[in-house]
């Protein structure tokens, strides 16, 4: 999730925790606790796609928070005695190891259990979800006005958990509208992901990928019993094939669990990470390889600038999302002419 949601989820579950002992020191101590795991962005490890597969890497593995936690317990109890050994611990342990579990629910993927395995990702809330963070800040914010406010606290974190319940509850629902016409379309046993669009878990993607194409889906739950419109994008099976044993390559497969795009461009074999952003606006892109003939040259990670933001397809996706609008393609960002697919 975005840093502020993670801030203010640290420093609710502090505040609950220990408001009334420390104050309002508990949410600081929190806040700083909440947003401790995301530090791993400072850190270079060499390319585009090594820095972008190593995110939620270490820093967010229970194995190494668990740990940390009985540490940075131990230092804060000799620093604020006021509140016990097991108090801290307790404070601590959930702040630090709720923030991967959370990130977890997103799109972007947590290697929960790094080193091993694979990154793990339950697709059902997107990055930035104002529903799920507003409980959570406006308990922080009664809390800072008339502390300990820890019964506003508590139930900022009982409505944002709820949410978050509803969020898995609501992706199950969609995925079992979408699974027929993904099966008509020929797709029946490829890969399936259902995510919320953008800053909502009312409007649902849908995204089904085989070697050769792939079918998106937007839907809702004010779409009633409108008929679902699919969009077709050709695969490169021969691009993926080329960069198959490249060390890259095979990250970014490992990473994206395969919903990946590759490309030509200028001589150039680009993936893209089509999991996160929407066609169009997809956010990582990277150059893996470089085309002369018959010869294929390796390059150096580099990633690609990122797509600008199109204002004007905000009032679009809400268009969509309320419903007024029946159908949206993904590939323009437009409303189908009447009569017309996209």
């Amino acid at each position: 999730m975005d840093s502020i949601t993670q801030i203010a989820l640290g420093a609710s579950i502090a505040g609950s925790v220990a408001g009334k002992t420390l104050g309002r020191s508990a949410l600081l101590a929190g806040a700083v606790l909440g947003t401790l795991p995301d530090l791993d962005v400072l850190i270079d490890y060499g390319t585009a796609i090594a820095n972008f597969t190593q995110h939620r890497g270490f820093s967010h593995s229970l194995f190494v928070l668990t740990p940390l936690s009985l540490l940075i317990a131990w230092g804060l109890s000799r620093l604020q005695p006021k509140l016990s050994y097991l108090g801290w611990l307790v404070l601590v342990g959930l702040v630090l190891l709720t923030h991967p579990l959370l990130d977890t629910f997103t799109t972007y993927g947590t290697q929960l259990f790094w080193p091993l395995g694979r990154p793990l990702a339950v697709n059902s809330i997107f990055i930035i979800d104002p529903l799920y963070t507003l409980p959570l800040l406006i308990g922080c914010a009664a809390f800072l006005i008339r502390p300990p406010a820890t019964k506003v606290l508590t139930l900022g974190l009982l409505l944002s958990s709820l949410y978050l319940g509803w969020s898995v509850t609501a992706q199950h629902l969609i995925t079992e509208r979408v699974k027929p016409a993904v099966a008509a379309a020929g797709l029946k046993d490829s890969v399936l992901m259902v995510q919320p669009m953008p800053f909502n878990t009312v409007l649902w993607r849908a995204t089904a990928i085989s070697d050769d194409m792939r079918v998106e889906i937007v839907t809702g739950f004010f779409d009633g019993d409108n008929a679902l419109t699919l969009e077709y994008f050709p695969q490169s099976p021969e691009l993926a094939r080329a960069v198959a044993d490249l060390p890259e390559a095979q990250r970014l497969e490992w990473f994206t669990n395969g919903f990946l795009h590759y490309e030509l461009n200028n001589q150039q074999i680009t993936a893209t990470d089509i999991r996160l952003g929407i066609p169009g606006a997809h956010p990582f892109t990277f150059a893996l390889a470089e085309v002369q003939g018959s010869d294929l040259t390796a390059l150096p990670s580099g990633q690609l600038p990122r797509p600008a933001m199109n204002p004007d397809a905000l009032p679009v996706l809400w268009s969509r999302l309320t419903g007024k609008t029946p159908a949206l393609c993904l590939r323009t960002l437009t409303a189908p002419l009447e009569g017309e697919s996209c």
